[in-house]
């Protein structure tokens, strides 16, 4: 009996076909934004329950503009169930080309790809508070994608950029009853979910550029780069049941989110994870008066979390050990001198380089709780 071939185009023709359908099926099956009002699954805790579904009012490309009007005004406590697009106002999607996605990277100079749903309102929020966004529920939509720019065009975005020169796409269906995607056959990856972008309003003083080079510190900032309001930190702990700490900047807060992510490896290294969207990421904002924050902290169910973020990669790390110092000084469990908290980091710390793709690099310090003695 004669032998089929298949050959690599129409192989990855079906492949494209496959997530198309999965995709489209899978779509029908959840229930429209506005019907997750109804959706109660989540314990609210006494404050009330909204919905900021992802539109083109309310999702922005690229930019944190804090003179943006809010899409929703909520108290300390309440619960936030928000939708996210796709970069570049959802016009990635199964079936967009690597020239489409070039054309749409420079479509948008200075800022970034990303899609950002808010920003969000919260009272009560004032500068030199500290805001508090835990993180209590994620469910992703139907694909996701990893891509990497061609290196001939963009040599600095990605770490191996230069030995790149051709650009790579590949588009997922993602299977959230195994919380599994497939990367060919024979490899399978486990999802991950969190936000690769979550920000409050920008810190007039962020060295960033602004829009159209523009000099008033109150002009937009491109989402590109993390800085201390959080924005494309790119941390993967920032999971369901996690906490982020951030400085408040400008009143109300302004929450944002967007870039999200289903899986990532520490460092982001090719320039994007496993990007995906959400139909709801379930969120509930905290107002914190007296706490004084710096930089972002997370918190996890077994670590404390530190942060940094510059332009030079040990410049991050030294911030990032700060952080972690100055967290564990502070602690009232058991009392610690700044020497034996820069001890103690040492020892237990875990310093991973979150991205190395943003412009500002990253880094976060991962102390185990369980370290101290439960009494």
């Amino acid at each position: 009996m004669p032998t089929t071939r298949t050959t690599p185009r129409i192989a990855g023709t079906l492949t494209l076909l496959a997530v198309l359908l999965a995709a489209g099926l899978y779509a029908i099956a959840q229930p429209p934004m506005d019907e997750a009002k109804r959706d109660r699954s989540v314990t609210v805790g006494g404050g009330k329950y909204h919905v900021l579904p992802a539109t083109l009012e309310t999702t922005q490309w690229g930019w944190l503009d804090p003179k943006e009007p809010p899409k929703l005004t909520v108290n300390s406590g309440d619960t936030v169930a928000i939708e996210t697009m796709m970069h570049a106002h959802n016009k990635i999607q199964p079936g967009t080309t690597m020239d489409e996605i070039v054309t749409l990277r420079k479509a948008n100079p200075g800022g970034g790809p990303h899609s950002v749903t808010g920003p969000i309102y919260v009272n009560g929020a004032e500068p030199g508070d500290t805001l508090e966004i835990r993180i209590l529920k994620i469910v992703p939509k139907a694909f996701g994608t990893n891509f990497n720019l061609p290196g001939k065009e963009f040599p600095t975005i990605g770490a191996l950029a230069p030995e790149m020169p051709d650009g790579f796409l590949r588009y997922f269906y993602l299977d959230w009853d195994k919380r599994q995607a497939e990367f060919k056959p024979g490899i399978t990856l486990d999802l991950q979910p969190f936000p690769g972008t979550l920000a409050v309003g920008i810190d007039p003083k962020d060295p960033s550029p602004r829009k159209g080079g523009a000099t008033d510190p109150m002009a937009p900032v491109s989402t590109l780069r993390p800085w201390k309001n959080g924005s494309n930190m790119d941390i993967n702990e920032l999971q369901e049941g996690s906490s982020i700490f951030i400085p408040v900047f400008l009143k109300g807060g302004l929450i944002w989110t967007g870039d999200s992510h289903c899986r990532q490896g520490n460092g982001e290294v090719n320039l994007t994870a496993l990007e995906c969207a959400y139909r709801e990421m379930v969120i509930q904002p905290i107002v914190h008066k007296g706490m004084k924050t710096e930089w972002p902290r997370l918190e996890t169910k077994t670590h404390w979390i530190s942060t940094g973020f510059d332009e030079d990669l040990n410049k991050a790390m030294v911030i990032a050990v700060r952080e972690a110092v100055d967290f564990l000084a502070a602690q009232k469990a058991v009392p610690l001198t700044r020497y034996e908290a820069y001890s103690l980091v040492s020892m237990v710390g875990d310093c991973r380089v979150s991205q190395v793709v943003d412009v500002r690099k990253g880094v976060h310090c991962m102390v185990p709780k369980s370290v101290f003695a439960k009494k």
